[in-house]
């Protein structure tokens, strides 16, 4: 298992690089635990499996993954290594040729955190060593505020395409930035792109209050399905049986059961300590037990990312994953309980997420301040505006609990964002401020009559 999953990593690597990469290149990418002679043998396996393409000869020798066909949307990197691929071929049989099959429980009271794990130790050390980006000091979530617009617009979209959703990148980002609706789609199209708006605000809003318990996943799944099912199943169990299309899978029916193996879930999900591995572990077993009516699988993709933005890590955003691909991985997870598939899918994804977002962050800059002391700021403004604050009372007030709150190297900064807040303050800017129209309006009037 440990020669494999170093393979996986090295091809991962590989997968990740824009341009062909020499094995030197590679070796001081993947860093001391992988010996030349093994990373030749492993890059050799993959040539001659289809994988990797050899370029060049000798001292010029480059190696890049292989671009394979898709049946539906033309060409994308590989992300399924051997054995998956021969996992998959059972799953893509026709239905007929596979064997009915129900939920097996023992599958999730067998695991036994931090002792059991999906993710192999070389490939958890490769994850960390991509995904993290803040110091052990930085408040939880301070890595996806930073990064906050890019993940809204890329989670929401991918999450929703994955589903079938039909807005394009573009017409999501003007639907969540600018609020325009794209002409000619379904107002279902719509919601659920929005309800992915909220759900991801509540997960980096609250990410320092977040609990792995009942609470989280059923507000989750109540934000991602407001408006698409009654309101009486959004953050519910369901209480009668469903069927899933185009697989051989029957979820459990009685609503005392689903309720007894999410607690499992939830508990065992709560004691594990490595983030990636609570992340896959709720990834692959909220998409297997299918707890609610409908919007199953959008729950375990956001509950996928808790873990993830309470330690600052890279979200995952499911980025360059053909949806074909996915549904056959899921597939793997309900009729086999095989999480190979899944793992290599989500592993691919997240190195290439890791290497797209650095980028985002150079380009738009990060004032740490403002990330950092983000709850402090909001509650300031609030409670200026709600008391009504003006003139000399208000300043200060901003510098009282400056000192209170902030420490002294980052006093001035923090005043800065507090007064160009205060400049900017209008009605969008009050959102999540616990700040009404009317009681915004009533300060700006006191200020114009100071």
């Amino acid at each position: 298992m440990q020669s494999r999953a170093k393979k996986l990593a090295v091809l991962h690597q590989v997968s990740q690089e824009a341009e062909p990469i020499s094995l030197q290149e590679l070796l001081a990418k993947l860093g001391g635990n992988y010996p030349e002679r093994s990373v030749r043998r492993w890059l050799s396996e993959m040539v001659k499996e289809g994988l990797v393409e050899k370029l060049g000869k000798k001292r010029a020798t480059r190696y890049k993954v292989i671009q394979r066909a898709s049946r539906h949307t033309g060409t994308v990197s590989s992300c399924f290594g051997l054995e998956s691929e021969k996992t998959l071929e059972k799953v893509r049989l026709p239905l007929y040729q596979r064997a009915p099959v129900t939920y097996k429980d023992d599958w999730v009271n067998s695991y036994e955190p931090n002792s059991t794990f999906y993710i192999p130790l070389e490939l958890r050390h490769q994850l960390h060593k991509a995904g993290k980006r803040s110091k052990l000091e930085d408040p939880a979530g301070t890595y996806a505020h930073q990064i906050f617009n890019r993940l809204l617009i890329d989670l929401s979209y991918n999450s929703s395409r994955l589903e079938g959703n039909t807005y394009s990148l573009l017409d999501t980002q003007k639907l969540l930035l600018e609020g325009s609706s794209a002409e000619g789609k379904l107002d279902e199209e719509r919601t659920m792109i929005l309800n992915h708006k909220e759900a991801i605000r509540y997960l980096v809003d609250n990410a320092p209050r977040l609990g792995m318990n009942h609470q989280t996943i059923f507000t989750l799944h109540y934000l991602l399905s407001d408006g698409l099912l009654e309101f009486r199943y959004a953050g519910k169990i369901r209480d009668y049986g469903v069927r899933i299309g185009g697989s051989t899978y029957i979820p459990f029916e009685n609503p005392n059961q689903l309720q007894t193996c999410l607690d499992t879930i939830i508990h065992k999900a709560s004691l594990i300590e490595d983030p990636y591995e609570q992340s896959l572990f709720l990834l692959v077993h909220i998409t297997y037990l299918q707890a609610f009516l409908d919007v199953n699988k959008r729950t375990a993709r956001l509950c996928a990312n808790i873990s993830l933005i309470k330690n600052n890590l890279v979200p995952l955003s499911f980025n360059d994953v053909e949806r074909e691909d996915y549904i056959s991985a899921v597939l793997a997870i309900y009729e086999l309980q095989d999480i190979h598939p899944l793992l290599d899918l989500y592993v691919f994804s997240y190195m290439r997420t890791c290497a797209q977002y650095d980028s985002t962050v150079k380009s738009i800059g990060f004032d740490e301040i403002r990330v950092r002391y983000r709850q402090q700021r909001r509650a300031i403004i609030r409670d200026i505006i709600l008391n009504e604050l003006v003139g000399k009372v208000l300043e200060e007030y901003i510098s009282s609990k400056t000192v209170q709150l902030v420490e002294k190297e980052d006093q001035d900064a923090f005043i800065e964002d507090i007064r160009e807040d205060l400049t900017g303050i209008d009605l969008i800017r009050i959102a999540g401020l616990g700040v009404t129209p009317d009681q915004l309006k009533n300060w700006i009037d006191a200020q114009e009559r100071e």
